[in-house]
């Protein structure tokens, strides 16, 4: 199933590639948070509906709630999807770059096998990757102290 999943993504991010836009625009706000060199390599899509990837595998896993959750943004490696009513939320890319960031430590196998397993067990909320880009999310959202993300995620996942 984690092969078909992640064909599926390539897939998507190859239909999508020509509509990315580079995340290299938020150079500023998130400085000391993300390198300059991570967000020229990290690029999102605005789309009217989210794409997922609705396999019967995974709704046979018990992920059909999380398949059909109305959520603004998803991560698929470096790119990530949102809705155009999100586009000009910092905080909404900088959760989502904070996976960028954890797909990057992972791998995208890694990342799969440990999201689904979290999403299974926990569910959404609690997961604990989502519960780390809510905290970052939260922390920047606070004008809290700069930290930067790729190697605190590196180190600590």
């Amino acid at each position: 199933m984690i092969y078909s999943i992640e064909a599926w993504i390539d897939e998507t991010n190859a239909k999508f590639a020509e509509q990315r836009q580079s995340c290299s625009q938020f150079a500023e706000p998130f400085a000391g948070f993300y390198s300059e060199a991570f967000l020229a390599n990290a690029y999102f899509v605005v789309v009217e509906s989210l794409p997922k990837p609705d396999l019967p595998e995974l709704r046979e896993a018990g992920l059909g709630d999380f398949l059909n959750m109305d959520v603004q943004g998803i991560t698929y490696k470096n790119t990530y999807y949102i809705v155009p009513s999100v586009v000009v939320d910092l905080r909404l890319h900088f959760h989502e770059l904070v996976h960028v960031s954890q797909w990057d430590a992972l791998g995208a196998i890694g990342f799969l096998q440990r999201y689904i397993t979290e999403v299974q067990t926990f569910g959404y909320a609690e997961a604990p990757l989502e519960k780390i880009a809510y905290a970052f999310d939260y922390h920047f959202a606070q004008g809290g102290q700069k930290v930067d993300v790729p190697s605190y995620i590196e180190n600590n996942l």
